[in-house]
């Protein structure tokens, strides 16, 4: 294994910076954990991090299968992808563009509640569909790793992403779930949701037109 580790250092090396700072590039992932950790709180954030990873997963499983390869020079299945989860998106922002501001004002004060296994479908739906992170492991796993890299490297690479999923991901919903900082964003909830939905909508429309 340590020889293995020495030979493909510099794939190690090139996947996990390539996945740190993918993982902290703002985003639609990035939006959803924020909104969901202020409106239901730190335990949902959380729930909705895990379902983002268990759909990094699956992005890495295809990759390391080997059909990412297939997906990059498929255009037309490419595409399909990109324009469903760029779909899914505008639909999750024109939600929170038309959320009634007094059903806002009536959960200014606290959170509101959100079960573990909704939270968990909505990580992994937002991710699973996001055009963003399909056209991130086709480039990882078609332009970064060799197709001569052992299969136990390729798992470790994904691994490596997942957990630097985990890790932002969590410490975005630990940090804005905070006490002293939760109070501040439910006097704002509104603008929050705002804020939110015209993000996801430009993020929509900017990776359909790509």
């Amino acid at each position: 294994m340590e020889l293995l580790i020495n030979t493909y250092m510099a794939e190690i090396i090139a996947v996990s910076t390539i996945a740190i700072f993918m993982a902290m590039l703002p985003g639609a992932d990035f939006v959803m954990v924020t909104r969901t950790s202020i409106y239901n709180g730190r335990f949902a954030g959380l729930y909705m991090s895990l379902g983002m990873c268990l759909s990094v997963c699956i992005h890495a499983s295809y990759s390391i299968a080997g059909l990412a390869v297939v997906i990059a020079n498929s255009p037309w299945l490419f595409s399909a992808i990109k324009y469903l989860g760029a779909a899914y998106l505008i639909y999750i922002a024109w939600q929170l563009l038309t959320t009634r501001e007094s059903l806002n004002k009536d959960q200014s004060s606290s959170t509101t509640q959100m079960s573990p296994f909704m939270a968990l479908r909505l990580g992994f739906t937002c991710n699973i569909l996001n055009p963003k992170t399909s056209i991130f492991f086709l480039s990882i796993f078609t332009q970064v790793v060799s197709i001569d890299t052992p299969i136990i490297m390729q798992i470790s690479y994904g691994l490596i992403i997942v957990l630097a999923h985990f890790i932002w991901y969590s410490g975005v919903a630990l940090l804005l779930s905070h006490p002293s900082i939760l109070p501040r964003f439910n006097r704002q909830k509104q603008k929050v949701d705002k804020v939110a939905g015209f993000v996801l909508m430009l993020i929509a429309i900017k990776l359909s037109l790509v």
